[in-house]
């Protein structure tokens, strides 16, 4: 069969790699995008379901401040968005007791845990501040930082077993991998990549502020639409790049091959190996691959017939430390007119592992019991509706959100992760430099690898392949305020060693008196 050629073929018709197709397109490049599913959308899924208000996001779904990349291009598709409801109570349960609170952050009234609680967040924003977003590997101490897990980290950090909890899962939560997985390099820069922990956990002026009316696969959908229908073709897996002569041969699970004289892909690291590449990656970028799973999730959303929690003063948000529950966390999913009342929730790391041993329904009664405990009543046991979707058993994404870096794995292979092959180059969330894992981080790296390409065309100078985004007028950054008590409180070491120092500063002045009031001159 004769192949099809053209002058850009881009892999993945996920947000990235249809961001890099619209760019190229807009710049006059004949391009094509293969999919190995039959949909796009990537790790973005948007279920069409009556049942539901008539859709809801089974993967990826929050918009937030900062993120202004993936504001402009739902602009620009005339996708609009409205506010996750975060404006009531928020319920923390610890040790099976429920305690309410506002804000962004759960507060404390034990002093000690308090001072815990708020070094750990000072100490990952202020490691992260000396990481380059676009080059990790370069920061002070990188070896030491890349080298240590997360979880030693904790326990050399943390004085407070409620401390301990939190950042435990603050890891899950943020990047859906236990702290004894990732390295505290990776976490320190993927919380700097999102403007800092109350940026990366919150819902108001965070990350999870805002969502898409009708769903964020409107955003790919929207894409696939401007760059024209006929350039996707669907049920399309690559299994094969052949670069060895002058132009790359693409051969498909689907019996066909393509020429192109560059190649973009958009996927994350560790589906590169299902690709066999003709001359092979270069060694380090090969091990790249190999060492960078993705995190695990399953997301799951249950339906009742009235927002009871509303009801009870409580805004639907949830935040559990208590490690034998199964929900860390949970947001209210209801539509932005008020039907189809609805909690969501993801469960992620080993309590994902876990679930999968259940059954669906073991799984919704699991969930429904602890919405009966963190919000005070029994309507929780009676949903009307129960949706999930297990991220890990997808063939092309095998987990969600995103690719984790394990220790040592950044100091040694991060150089790889943009590097151009050939005429290769490579997009996905996870070489972003800013919201990395997120939509707003698809976006970045495909317009970047498309940049990339239109420079190996001679169309763009290399100074133009990385642009700084404009701040979004209609949702901008709004700060988040710190205390004098915040900012300057002691860590509980520090208090330790100035009270162990007091008192015996203390001791030898005493004993300094004594021996002058007692002393025979």
């Amino acid at each position: 069969m004769a192949a099809t050629a053209t002058e850009v073929i881009v892999i993945g018709a996920g947000i990235s790699g249809l961001c890099a197709a619209k760019l190229l397109v807009d710049n006059g490049i004949d391009v094509l995008v293969l999919e190995a599913r039959d949909r796009v959308g990537g790790r973005t899924h948007t279920i069409q379901d009556a049942s539901v208000g008539g859709y809801v996001d089974a993967g990826g779904s929050y918009v937030g401040r900062t993120q202004d990349r993936l504001l402009r291009v739902a602009e620009e598709l005339g996708v609009e968005s409205y506010s996750v409801d975060g404006n009531a109570r928020i319920a923390f349960l610890q040790n099976g007791k429920v305690y309410p609170f506002e804000g962004s952050f759960p507060s404390f009234y034990n002093p000690i845990t308090w001072m815990d609680v708020n070094h750990v967040k000072r100490e990952i924003n202020s490691i992260g501040k000396k990481i380059p977003a676009a080059t990790p590997w370069d920061c002070p101490n990188a070896e030491k930082l890349d080298n240590t897990t997360l979880q030693k980290w904790i326990d050399d950090t943390t004085w407070t077993k409620t401390g301990r909890n939190l950042v435990k899962t603050l890891c899950r939560l943020i990047v859906t991998s236990e702290p004894t997985e990732v390295s505290l390099l990776f976490f320190a820069w993927y919380v700097k990549q999102c403007n800092g922990f109350l940026r990366t956990t919150s819902t108001k002026y965070g990350g999870q502020e805002r969502k898409f009316i009708g769903g964020s696969q409107r955003i790919s959908l929207g894409l696939m639409d401007k760059i024209g229908k006929d350039r996707v073709i669907f049920d399309n897996p690559v299994y094969s790049i052949d670069q060895s002569g002058d132009v790359a041969v693409i051969k498909t699970l689907g019996e066909k091959t393509y020429e192109a004289k560059h190649v973009i892909l958009a996927m994350s690291p560790a589906l590169i190996q299902k690709v066999h590449f003709n001359p092979p990656l270069p060694p380090l970028k090969n091990q790249l691959a190999a060492r960078c799973p993705i995190g695990s999730v399953i997301k799951c959303m249950i339906y009742y017939k009235t927002q009871f929690w509303r009801n009870r003063g409580f805004c639907g948000s949830s935040w559990s430390i208590d490690p034998d529950l199964p929900v860390e966390w949970s947001l209210d999913d209801t539509k932005p007119d008020g039907t189809a009342p609805a909690l969501v929730t993801f469960i992620t790391a080993n309590k994902a592992r876990k679930f999968c041993q259940l059954t669906e329904n073991e799984r919704r009664d699991k969930l429904c019991r602890y919405y009966a405990k963190v919000f005070g009543t029994d309507e929780a046991m009676h949903p009307i509706n129960y949706l999930e979707k297990n991220w890990m058993a997808e063939t092309y994404s095998a987990g969600c959100y995103t690719t984790v870096f394990q220790p040592g794995t950044i100091c040694q292979y991060g150089r790889e992760l943009r590097r151009i092959v050939g005429c290769i180059h490579f997009a996905g969330t996870e070489t972003a430099i800013k919201w990395s894992g997120y939509m707003d981080g698809a976006v970045e790296s495909g317009e970047r690898a498309a940049r990339e390409v239109l420079h190996a065309m001679g169309k763009l100078s290399e100074d133009e392949i990385w642009q700084e985004e404009p701040p979004s007028e209609d949702f901008p950054a709004v700060p988040f305020t710190q205390s004098f008590l915040e900012m300057n409180a002691p860590s509980v070491d520090g208090l330790v060693r100035f009270v162990t120092n007091t008192t015996i500063l203390t001791a030898v002045v005493a004993g300094g008196v004594w021996l002058y009031k007692h002393a025979k001159f």
